[in-house]
């Protein structure tokens, strides 16, 4: 359970960083600084294009792949929830 609510979370702190800043540097820090914080419990994929290219490496199951996406796709939809009250 733990990986996916990584992914939620990672996703959210990078659509928001997107969102808000629209600046190429914060993106990649925060892009950066999730992936350090994430990435040893879930990979830090933090993209669902990201996931695809995963599993068809084999480094990502069936079933991890589709929760990774939805826990993603809620993540960013989180993120433009918030993003409207922080604008």
């Amino acid at each position: 359970m733990n990986k996916y609510v990584v992914e939620f979370l990672g996703t959210f702190f990078l659509v928001v960083t997107i969102i808000v800043v629209n600046d190429a540097l914060p993106i990649g820090l925060a892009l950066a600084l999730a992936i350090m914080l994430g990435g040893s419990i879930s990979g830090g994929n933090f993209n669902p294009a990201v996931s695809v290219a995963m599993f068809m490496k084999n480094k990502l199951s069936q079933k991890d792949l589709l929760l990774y996406i939805v826990s993603q796709v809620l993540g960013a939809l989180s993120a433009l929830q918030l993003s409207k009250y922080i604008k």
